[in-house]
């Protein structure tokens, strides 16, 4: 973990905007995968109750998500909106 990352996350909640490693992902909302792209909903009944994270990905990189929004089920021309005004490049 880099410095900067462990220095956003440590500040308090995964607000919006802020960048944090993937096995640190335990609250709901919508997240932006800085390695691909890609879109994750991470809905309430995944993280209610369940310290551990509710899955894993393996890689021998450092793997990071950039929160966009406090909404899981928020619109994809919403979530492209967000991410592209937060500089995080999208594949979706």
């Amino acid at each position: 973990m880099t410095f900067e990352a462990k220095q956003s996350f440590d500040q308090g909640s995964n607000s919006v905007g802020t960048r944090f490693p993937f096995h640190c992902l335990r609250e709901t909302g919508a997240y932006v995968c800085n390695w691909d792209g890609n879109l994750v909903r991470v809905p309430e009944n995944l993280v209610s109750n369940n310290p551990s994270p509710f899955f894993n990905v393996v890689s021998k990189d450092p793997l990071f998500v950039t929160k966009i929004s406090e909404d899981p089920f928020v619109s994809i021309s919403k979530a492209r909106s967000v991410a592209s005004n937060l500089d995080v490049p999208i594949n979706f």
